[in-house]
Protein backbone atom coordinates (compact mmCIF):
# COMPACT_ATOMS: atom_id res chain seq x y z
CA UNK A 1 0.00 0.00 0.00
CA UNK A 2 1.28 3.44 -0.84
CA UNK A 3 0.58 6.85 0.65
CA UNK A 4 -0.62 5.40 3.94
CA UNK A 5 1.25 6.84 6.89
CA UNK A 6 2.53 4.42 9.53
CA UNK A 7 4.16 5.07 12.83
CA UNK A 8 7.86 4.30 12.87
CA UNK A 9 9.47 2.69 15.86
CA UNK A 10 12.85 3.68 17.30
CA UNK A 11 15.75 1.36 16.58
CA UNK A 12 16.55 -0.90 19.50
CA UNK A 13 19.80 -2.87 19.47
CA UNK A 14 19.52 -6.51 20.37
CA UNK A 15 21.99 -9.17 21.32
CA UNK A 16 20.04 -11.91 19.56
CA UNK A 17 20.97 -13.15 16.15
CA UNK A 18 19.31 -11.84 13.01
CA UNK A 19 17.44 -15.08 12.44
CA UNK A 20 15.93 -14.93 15.93
CA UNK A 21 14.77 -11.33 15.67
CA UNK A 22 10.99 -10.84 15.35
CA UNK A 23 9.67 -9.47 12.09
CA UNK A 24 8.29 -5.95 12.68
CA UNK A 25 4.62 -5.52 11.93
CA UNK A 26 3.47 -1.98 11.21
CA UNK A 27 0.22 -0.55 12.53
CA UNK A 28 -1.54 -0.49 9.16
CA UNK A 29 -0.73 -4.17 8.48
CA UNK A 30 -2.11 -5.09 11.90
CA UNK A 31 -5.33 -3.17 11.23
CA UNK A 32 -5.84 -4.82 7.84
CA UNK A 33 -5.19 -8.25 9.33
CA UNK A 34 -7.87 -7.60 11.94
CA UNK A 35 -10.33 -6.51 9.25
CA UNK A 36 -9.55 -9.67 7.24
CA UNK A 37 -10.41 -11.70 10.32
CA UNK A 38 -13.52 -9.73 11.24
CA UNK A 39 -15.29 -9.63 7.87
CA UNK A 40 -15.90 -13.39 7.52
CA UNK A 41 -17.16 -13.57 11.09
CA UNK A 42 -19.41 -10.57 10.51
CA UNK A 43 -20.78 -12.00 7.27
CA UNK A 44 -21.60 -15.29 8.98
CA UNK A 45 -23.56 -13.41 11.64
CA UNK A 46 -25.34 -11.38 8.96
CA UNK A 47 -26.36 -14.49 7.03
CA UNK A 48 -27.70 -16.13 10.18
CA UNK A 49 -29.74 -13.02 11.05
CA UNK A 50 -31.19 -12.81 7.53
CA UNK A 51 -32.13 -16.49 7.40
CA UNK A 52 -33.71 -16.24 10.85
CA UNK A 53 -35.97 -13.42 9.64
CA UNK A 54 -36.83 -15.32 6.46
CA UNK A 55 -37.74 -18.38 8.51
CA UNK A 56 -39.93 -16.26 10.78
CA UNK A 57 -41.79 -14.90 7.72
CA UNK A 58 -41.98 -17.92 5.42
CA UNK A 59 -41.25 -20.86 7.70
CA UNK A 60 -38.51 -23.51 7.37
CA UNK A 61 -37.10 -24.28 3.95
CA UNK A 62 -39.07 -26.90 1.92
CA UNK A 63 -41.82 -26.98 4.57
CA UNK A 64 -45.43 -27.06 3.36
CA UNK A 65 -48.56 -26.30 5.31
CA UNK A 66 -46.47 -24.79 8.09
CA UNK A 67 -48.85 -21.99 9.05
CA UNK A 68 -47.20 -19.27 6.91
CA UNK A 69 -49.66 -18.88 4.00
CA UNK A 70 -48.92 -15.15 3.48
CA UNK A 71 -45.24 -15.39 2.49
CA UNK A 72 -43.05 -17.59 0.33
CA UNK A 73 -39.30 -17.76 -0.27
CA UNK A 74 -38.32 -16.16 -3.59
CA UNK A 75 -34.66 -17.04 -4.22
CA UNK A 76 -31.70 -14.71 -3.71
CA UNK A 77 -30.25 -11.50 -5.14
CA UNK A 78 -26.98 -9.62 -4.96
CA UNK A 79 -26.77 -7.00 -2.24
CA UNK A 80 -24.41 -5.32 0.17
CA UNK A 81 -24.14 -4.62 3.89
CA UNK A 82 -21.75 -2.78 6.19
CA UNK A 83 -19.51 -5.05 8.24
CA UNK A 84 -16.39 -4.09 10.21
CA UNK A 85 -16.79 -0.51 8.97
CA UNK A 86 -16.65 -1.67 5.33
CA UNK A 87 -19.22 -2.19 2.62
CA UNK A 88 -19.15 -5.82 1.49
CA UNK A 89 -21.18 -7.86 -1.06
CA UNK A 90 -23.61 -10.52 0.09
CA UNK A 91 -26.29 -12.84 -1.31
CA UNK A 92 -29.61 -11.64 0.11
CA UNK A 93 -32.55 -14.08 0.49
CA UNK A 94 -35.87 -12.81 -0.88
CA UNK A 95 -39.40 -13.20 0.47
CA UNK A 96 -42.58 -12.50 -1.50
CA UNK A 97 -46.12 -11.85 -0.32
CA UNK A 98 -48.59 -14.32 -1.88
CA UNK A 99 -51.62 -12.07 -1.52
CA UNK A 100 -50.07 -8.69 -2.48
CA UNK A 101 -47.75 -10.16 -5.09
CA UNK A 102 -44.84 -7.94 -4.05
CA UNK A 103 -41.49 -8.56 -2.42
CA UNK A 104 -41.30 -8.13 1.37
CA UNK A 105 -38.30 -6.01 2.40
CA UNK A 106 -36.30 -7.65 5.18
CA UNK A 107 -35.91 -5.38 8.21
CA UNK A 108 -32.54 -6.94 9.07
CA UNK A 109 -31.16 -6.20 5.63
CA UNK A 110 -32.44 -2.61 5.69
CA UNK A 111 -30.76 -1.98 9.03
CA UNK A 112 -27.44 -3.43 7.84
CA UNK A 113 -27.41 -1.17 4.78
CA UNK A 114 -27.19 1.92 7.01
CA UNK A 115 -23.55 2.89 7.63
CA UNK A 116 -24.27 3.95 11.26
CA UNK A 117 -20.76 4.37 12.62
CA UNK A 118 -19.26 4.44 9.13
CA UNK A 119 -19.03 8.24 9.01
CA UNK A 120 -17.37 8.33 12.42
CA UNK A 121 -14.95 5.58 11.43
CA UNK A 122 -13.85 7.37 8.27
CA UNK A 123 -13.77 10.58 10.27
CA UNK A 124 -11.14 9.14 12.64
CA UNK A 125 -9.09 7.61 9.80
CA UNK A 126 -8.93 10.80 7.73
CA UNK A 127 -8.02 12.95 10.73
CA UNK A 128 -5.47 10.36 11.74
CA UNK A 129 -3.56 10.87 8.52
CA UNK A 130 -5.28 8.81 5.81
CA UNK A 131 -6.75 11.19 3.23
CA UNK A 132 -9.88 10.44 1.26
CA UNK A 133 -7.74 9.35 -1.71
CA UNK A 134 -5.38 7.20 0.37
CA UNK A 135 -8.20 5.44 2.19
CA UNK A 136 -9.40 3.92 -1.09
CA UNK A 137 -5.93 2.43 -1.61
CA UNK A 138 -5.98 0.95 1.88
CA UNK A 139 -9.44 -0.51 1.35
CA UNK A 140 -8.38 -2.10 -1.95
CA UNK A 141 -6.18 -4.45 0.08
CA UNK A 142 -9.36 -6.12 1.33
CA UNK A 143 -10.75 -8.27 -1.49
CA UNK A 144 -14.30 -8.17 -0.15
CA UNK A 145 -14.47 -4.39 0.20
CA UNK A 146 -15.96 -2.20 -2.48
CA UNK A 147 -17.82 1.09 -2.93
CA UNK A 148 -15.13 3.24 -1.25
CA UNK A 149 -14.29 5.69 -4.03
CA UNK A 150 -12.78 8.97 -2.87
CA UNK A 151 -15.95 10.91 -3.77
CA UNK A 152 -18.16 8.87 -1.42
CA UNK A 153 -15.53 8.97 1.33
CA UNK A 154 -15.32 12.74 0.99
CA UNK A 155 -19.10 13.13 1.12
CA UNK A 156 -19.32 11.09 4.31
CA UNK A 157 -16.50 13.11 5.87
CA UNK A 158 -18.34 16.33 5.00
CA UNK A 159 -21.42 15.05 6.82
CA UNK A 160 -19.44 14.00 9.88
CA UNK A 161 -17.43 17.23 10.08
CA UNK A 162 -20.57 19.35 9.57
CA UNK A 163 -22.07 17.67 12.62
CA UNK A 164 -18.86 18.42 14.52
CA UNK A 165 -19.07 22.10 13.53
CA UNK A 166 -22.70 22.35 14.61
CA UNK A 167 -21.89 20.70 17.93
CA UNK A 168 -19.00 23.13 18.42
CA UNK A 169 -21.21 26.16 17.76
CA UNK A 170 -24.04 25.01 20.03
CA UNK A 171 -22.19 23.58 23.02
CA UNK A 172 -22.94 25.21 26.37
CA UNK A 173 -20.20 26.19 28.81
CA UNK A 174 -22.17 26.80 32.01
CA UNK A 175 -21.57 23.21 33.11
CA UNK A 176 -18.07 24.13 34.33
CA UNK A 177 -16.41 26.73 36.57
CA UNK A 178 -13.70 28.60 34.68
CA UNK A 179 -10.47 30.18 35.87
CA UNK A 180 -8.48 30.95 32.70
CA UNK A 181 -8.96 31.67 29.00
CA UNK A 182 -6.32 31.37 26.25
CA UNK A 183 -6.81 33.11 22.90
CA UNK A 184 -4.69 32.61 19.79
CA UNK A 185 -4.93 32.33 16.02
CA UNK A 186 -3.76 29.88 13.38
CA UNK A 187 -3.25 30.59 9.69
CA UNK A 188 -5.29 28.61 7.17
CA UNK A 189 -4.42 29.66 3.62
CA UNK A 190 -4.90 33.46 3.67
CA UNK A 191 -7.16 33.54 6.72
CA UNK A 192 -6.76 33.35 10.47
CA UNK A 193 -8.72 30.85 12.55
CA UNK A 194 -9.14 32.29 16.05
CA UNK A 195 -9.39 29.65 18.77
CA UNK A 196 -10.50 30.09 22.38
CA UNK A 197 -9.32 27.55 24.97
CA UNK A 198 -10.75 27.53 28.49
CA UNK A 199 -9.27 26.08 31.68
CA UNK A 200 -11.60 24.90 34.43
CA UNK A 201 -11.00 25.32 38.14
CA UNK A 202 -9.80 21.70 38.24
CA UNK A 203 -7.32 22.18 35.38
CA UNK A 204 -9.18 20.56 32.46
CA UNK A 205 -8.84 22.19 29.04
CA UNK A 206 -11.74 22.72 26.69
CA UNK A 207 -11.72 24.19 23.18
CA UNK A 208 -14.53 26.70 23.60
CA UNK A 209 -14.97 28.13 20.14
CA UNK A 210 -13.40 29.24 16.88
CA UNK A 211 -14.02 31.91 14.29
CA UNK A 212 -12.59 32.66 10.85
CA UNK A 213 -11.05 36.09 10.29
CA UNK A 214 -8.56 37.81 8.02
CA UNK A 215 -6.56 39.13 10.98
CA UNK A 216 -6.77 39.10 14.77
CA UNK A 217 -8.99 42.18 14.65
CA UNK A 218 -11.03 43.59 17.50
CA UNK A 219 -14.52 43.24 16.03
CA UNK A 220 -14.27 39.56 15.10
CA UNK A 221 -12.54 38.56 18.33
CA UNK A 222 -15.12 40.46 20.39
CA UNK A 223 -17.91 38.61 18.55
CA UNK A 224 -16.31 35.28 19.43
CA UNK A 225 -16.02 36.25 23.11
CA UNK A 226 -19.64 37.48 23.27
CA UNK A 227 -20.84 34.20 21.78
CA UNK A 228 -18.93 32.32 24.48
CA UNK A 229 -20.61 34.44 27.16
CA UNK A 230 -24.03 33.83 25.57
CA UNK A 231 -23.37 30.08 25.76
CA UNK A 232 -22.67 30.25 29.48
CA UNK A 233 -18.95 30.99 29.76
CA UNK A 234 -18.41 33.04 32.92
CA UNK A 235 -16.03 33.36 35.84
CA UNK A 236 -17.73 35.42 38.56
CA UNK A 237 -14.83 34.82 40.95
CA UNK A 238 -12.30 36.22 38.46
CA UNK A 239 -10.67 35.18 35.20
CA UNK A 240 -7.11 35.13 33.87
CA UNK A 241 -6.84 35.76 30.11
CA UNK A 242 -3.57 34.75 28.43
CA UNK A 243 -2.75 36.47 25.11
CA UNK A 244 0.16 36.68 22.72
CA UNK A 245 0.14 40.49 22.68
CA UNK A 246 -2.00 41.13 19.59
CA UNK A 247 -3.67 44.52 19.97
CA UNK A 248 -6.94 43.36 18.42
CA UNK A 249 -7.26 40.54 20.92
CA UNK A 250 -6.46 42.84 23.84
CA UNK A 251 -9.02 45.41 22.72
CA UNK A 252 -11.68 42.69 22.29
CA UNK A 253 -11.07 41.38 25.80
CA UNK A 254 -11.38 44.92 27.19
CA UNK A 255 -14.65 45.51 25.31
CA UNK A 256 -16.31 42.27 26.41
CA UNK A 257 -14.96 41.78 29.94
CA UNK A 258 -13.88 45.30 30.90
CA UNK A 259 -11.51 45.40 33.86
CA UNK A 260 -13.09 42.33 35.46
CA UNK A 261 -10.34 40.06 34.11
CA UNK A 262 -6.59 39.91 34.64
CA UNK A 263 -4.56 39.79 31.41
CA UNK A 264 -1.26 37.94 31.20
CA UNK A 265 0.78 38.83 28.12
CA UNK A 266 2.90 35.95 26.86
CA UNK A 267 6.47 36.41 28.08
CA UNK A 268 7.87 34.32 25.22
CA UNK A 269 6.23 36.51 22.58
CA UNK A 270 7.39 39.66 24.36
CA UNK A 271 10.97 38.39 24.46
CA UNK A 272 10.95 37.45 20.78
CA UNK A 273 9.40 40.78 19.77
CA UNK A 274 12.19 42.61 21.58
CA UNK A 275 15.17 40.63 20.26
CA UNK A 276 14.07 40.80 16.62
CA UNK A 277 15.15 44.46 16.64
CA UNK A 278 18.67 43.49 17.68
CA UNK A 279 21.60 42.19 15.60
CA UNK A 280 21.71 38.40 15.40
CA UNK A 281 25.08 38.38 17.14
CA UNK A 282 23.52 39.60 20.41
CA UNK A 283 20.04 38.10 20.19
CA UNK A 284 21.01 34.99 22.16
CA UNK A 285 22.53 37.08 24.96
CA UNK A 286 19.42 39.24 25.26
CA UNK A 287 17.13 36.23 25.29
CA UNK A 288 19.04 34.98 28.33
CA UNK A 289 18.88 38.40 30.02
CA UNK A 290 15.14 38.76 29.52
CA UNK A 291 14.52 35.16 30.59
CA UNK A 292 16.52 35.71 33.78
CA UNK A 293 14.61 38.91 34.56
CA UNK A 294 11.22 37.23 34.17
CA UNK A 295 12.38 34.26 36.27
CA UNK A 296 12.47 36.33 39.47
CA UNK A 297 9.75 34.93 41.75
CA UNK A 298 8.41 38.23 43.12
CA UNK A 299 6.97 41.23 41.32
CA UNK A 300 9.35 43.86 42.77
CA UNK A 301 12.44 41.82 41.84
CA UNK A 302 11.23 41.03 38.31
CA UNK A 303 10.13 44.63 37.72
CA UNK A 304 13.51 46.04 38.86
CA UNK A 305 15.40 43.61 36.62
CA UNK A 306 13.29 44.50 33.59
CA UNK A 307 13.62 48.23 34.23
CA UNK A 308 17.40 47.82 34.32
CA UNK A 309 17.29 46.00 30.97
CA UNK A 310 15.01 48.73 29.60
CA UNK A 311 17.59 51.38 30.50
CA UNK A 312 20.33 49.34 28.86
CA UNK A 313 18.26 48.79 25.72
CA UNK A 314 17.61 52.51 25.30
CA UNK A 315 21.34 53.00 24.81
CA UNK A 316 21.61 50.04 22.45
CA UNK A 317 18.41 50.13 20.37
CA UNK A 318 15.53 52.52 20.99
CA UNK A 319 13.07 50.43 18.94
CA UNK A 320 13.80 47.35 21.04
CA UNK A 321 13.34 49.42 24.20
CA UNK A 322 9.93 50.65 23.05
CA UNK A 323 8.91 47.08 22.24
CA UNK A 324 9.85 45.94 25.76
CA UNK A 325 8.12 48.89 27.40
CA UNK A 326 4.82 48.37 25.54
CA UNK A 327 2.50 46.30 27.73
CA UNK A 328 5.34 45.42 30.12
CA UNK A 329 3.14 45.45 33.22
CA UNK A 330 0.80 42.85 31.73
CA UNK A 331 3.68 40.44 31.20
CA UNK A 332 4.07 40.50 35.02
CA UNK A 333 0.43 39.80 35.92
CA UNK A 334 1.22 36.42 37.50
CA UNK A 335 3.94 38.12 39.56
CA UNK A 336 1.45 40.76 40.68
CA UNK A 337 -1.05 38.06 41.67
CA UNK A 338 1.65 36.26 43.67
CA UNK A 339 1.28 32.94 41.85
CA UNK A 340 4.20 33.05 39.41
CA UNK A 341 6.23 30.39 41.25
CA UNK A 342 3.27 28.03 41.55
CA UNK A 343 1.65 28.48 38.12
CA UNK A 344 4.09 30.31 35.88
CA UNK A 345 4.97 27.13 33.99
CA UNK A 346 1.41 26.95 32.60
CA UNK A 347 0.26 30.55 32.39
CA UNK A 348 3.28 32.79 31.73
CA UNK A 349 3.16 31.96 28.00
CA UNK A 350 0.59 30.83 25.43
CA UNK A 351 2.24 27.38 25.24
CA UNK A 352 -0.96 25.69 26.42
CA UNK A 353 -2.90 26.83 23.36
CA UNK A 354 0.15 26.64 21.08
CA UNK A 355 0.22 22.91 21.81
CA UNK A 356 -3.40 22.64 20.70
CA UNK A 357 -2.57 24.60 17.55
CA UNK A 358 0.27 22.18 16.80
CA UNK A 359 -2.16 19.27 17.07
CA UNK A 360 -4.58 21.07 14.75
CA UNK A 361 -1.73 21.42 12.29
CA UNK A 362 -1.00 17.69 12.44
CA UNK A 363 -4.66 16.89 11.82
CA UNK A 364 -5.10 19.27 8.89
CA UNK A 365 -1.70 19.56 7.19
CA UNK A 366 -2.68 17.10 4.44
CA UNK A 367 -5.16 19.61 3.00
CA UNK A 368 -3.26 21.32 0.18
CA UNK A 369 -6.12 23.43 -1.16
CA UNK A 370 -8.70 25.14 1.04
CA UNK A 371 -11.77 25.57 -1.15
CA UNK A 372 -14.20 27.44 1.09
CA UNK A 373 -14.78 29.02 4.47
CA UNK A 374 -17.08 26.18 5.45
CA UNK A 375 -14.35 23.65 4.70
CA UNK A 376 -11.89 25.45 6.98
CA UNK A 377 -14.40 25.71 9.82
CA UNK A 378 -15.49 22.08 9.43
CA UNK A 379 -11.93 20.75 9.50
CA UNK A 380 -10.99 22.86 12.51
CA UNK A 381 -14.11 21.86 14.43
CA UNK A 382 -13.66 18.20 13.49
CA UNK A 383 -10.02 18.20 14.57
CA UNK A 384 -10.89 20.04 17.80
CA UNK A 385 -13.40 17.34 18.76
CA UNK A 386 -10.74 14.69 18.19
CA UNK A 387 -8.07 16.58 20.13
CA UNK A 388 -10.03 17.73 23.17
CA UNK A 389 -10.59 14.38 24.94
CA UNK A 390 -6.83 13.73 24.91
CA UNK A 391 -5.82 17.08 26.38
CA UNK A 392 -4.13 16.77 29.75
CA UNK A 393 -4.75 19.00 32.70
CA UNK A 394 -2.56 22.08 32.98
CA UNK A 395 0.66 21.64 34.92
CA UNK A 396 0.28 22.73 38.51
CA UNK A 397 -3.49 22.18 38.47
CA UNK A 398 -3.40 21.41 42.20
CA UNK A 399 -2.27 25.02 42.73
CA UNK A 400 -5.22 26.56 40.89
CA UNK A 401 -7.03 27.46 44.16
CA UNK A 402 -4.18 29.95 44.72
CA UNK A 403 -4.97 31.58 41.38
CA UNK A 404 -8.70 31.63 42.15
CA UNK A 405 -8.08 33.32 45.49
CA UNK A 406 -5.73 35.89 43.94
CA UNK A 407 -8.23 36.71 41.17
CA UNK A 408 -11.03 37.05 43.70
CA UNK A 409 -8.94 39.47 45.79
CA UNK A 410 -8.19 41.49 42.68
CA UNK A 411 -11.82 41.57 41.58
CA UNK A 412 -13.28 42.16 45.06
CA UNK A 413 -10.61 43.82 47.21
CA UNK A 414 -11.31 43.67 50.92
CA UNK A 415 -12.78 46.80 52.39
CA UNK A 416 -10.80 48.39 55.25
CA UNK A 417 -12.05 47.33 58.63
CA UNK A 418 -14.05 50.02 60.42
CA UNK A 419 -12.41 51.50 63.55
Amino acid sequence: MQNVRTRSRPHQPSSTSASAMPVPVDEQTTRLALIHALIPLGLRAVEEALHAEVQALAGPRYAHGDGHPEHVRWGHQAGSVYVADHKVPIRVPRVRSRTAGVEVRLATYAALQTPRAQDAGLFRRILGGISARDYEAAADAIPAAFGLAKSSVSRRFVRASARALQQRHERRHDDQAWVALFLDGKTFAEDQMMVALGVTTTGEKRILGLVQTATENKAVCATLLRELVERGFSAPAGLLVVLDGAKGLRAAVRDVFGDAVAVQRCQWHKREHVVRYLPKAVQGIWRQKLQAAYAHPTHPAAHRALQALLTELRRLNESAARSLEEGLDETLTLHQLGVFTALGVSFKTTNVIENVMAQLERKTHRVNHWKSSNQKLRWCAAAALQIEPRLRRVKGCDQLPLLQAALARRLHPQQPTAA
